[in-house]
């Protein structure tokens, strides 16, 4: 699937979860997904978690997630800002 296709299945409305990018027709937020993907969740338990979701969803998050991130500097920490 095309990342444009993957990227329409998120969302953002100020009404529902306060604005946060959402999974589309759900109130599953991209960073609830990418949460449960760090702390080590596979994707098999999340889509058996949560019936209605599939591979091109979570597919979705982390392409939102990259996406986001592309025109973002960071800046390392210094020993004196930790």
């Amino acid at each position: 699937m095309k990342a444009e296709k993957l990227l329409e299945r998120i969302t953002l409305d100020p009404n529902v979860m306060a604005g946060k990018p959402v999974i589309r027709g759900t109130r599953l937020t991209v960073q609830y997904i990418l949460g449960l993907l760090a702390h080590g969740a596979s994707v098999e338990e999340i889509l058996e978690e949560y019936k209605g979701l599939t591979r091109e969803d979570i597919r979705a998050c982390l392409l939102f997630a990259t996406e986001s991130l592309e025109d973002t500097t960071f800046m390392p920490l210094t020993a004196e800002a930790c």
